[in-house]
């Protein structure tokens, strides 16, 4: 299946989303990580690209600029340890972020030609990572919220993501918090991340018409891995995006 921003494929942000028939699963997957990583670049006509950039996700709000300097080498590339958002303003140069039933976002200027591409879970998204990669983007690539068009990519379905009463209460600091978890029968709620973020942004001052949304749902989707439905030994799918 073909996944992929056609929005930002036209702004100048090719990019694509590796699922079942890929694992970036390096814990589990080793070396054949480098495989299907070289395997998605070739379906994007990407095989000649400079260098490669991923992360050791950890949940977090932290951001990495793609540097050789704040990196360090990797089975393909370079890996940013303890983040989980990348940004450059490089040509030529590809970021990947991996998520099973999290929530990959890019967000692409398409006059600064500045990408950030950020895994936004729930821990993420409670400690507002969209909004870490707007402000450096902001401040250091001197991006205009207005300019900024952003992909959020499949994630798990509201009806599938039954979470505890901490998960609400992580997100306190959000004002809106009640349009986006639902409380059921037997004291758990359930979380539409996608809304969660939606709120976010535009609490930032993004619209709508801003952001484009996928709308495949990992859980449900036979051609994306999901980490609820797959258990332990779930697979990982990957977004690739390249500034052109």
């Amino acid at each position: 299946m073909n996944i992929f921003s056609e929005t930002l494929k036209n702004l100048g942000l090719n990019n694509q989303i590796g699922g079942i028939d890929f694992n970036f699963r390096y814990f589990t997957q080793k070396l054949s990580v480098v495989k299907d990583t070289k395997k998605l670049l070739k379906i994007m006509g990407e095989e000649d690209i400079e260098d490669i950039y991923s992360a050791f996700q950890i949940h977090s709000n932290n951001i990495e600029e793609a540097l050789v300097e704040s990196t360090s080498a990797f089975v393909y590339g370079r890996i940013a340890f303890r983040t989980d958002g990348l940004i450059t303003n490089r040509k030529n140069v590809a970021l990947l972020i991996k998520f099973a039933d999290c929530t990959p976002i890019l967000i692409y200027d398409p006059i600064k030609k500045v990408q950030a591409s950020i895994h936004s879970g729930w821990r993420g998204t409670s400690k507002q990572i969209a909004k870490e990669a707007l402000k450096i983007m902001q401040e250091k690539y001197f991006c205009k919220k207005e300019d900024l068009q952003i992909f959020f990519g499949p994630s798990i379905g509201k009806d599938r993501y039954e979470v505890g009463g901490e998960v609400y209460e992580a997100f306190k600091v959000f004002p809106k918090r009640d349009d986006f978890f639902a409380l059921k029968n037997n004291g758990k709620y359930l979380l539409d991340m996608i809304s969660a973020n939606l709120s976010l942004l535009e609490s930032l001052g993004i619209s709508k018409n801003q952001i484009e949304i996928c709308p495949y749902d990992t859980y449900s989707c036979p051609f994306l891995h999901s980490a609820r439905l797959e258990g332990k030994d779930y697979g990982n799918n990957a977004i690739i995006s390249v500034i052109k």
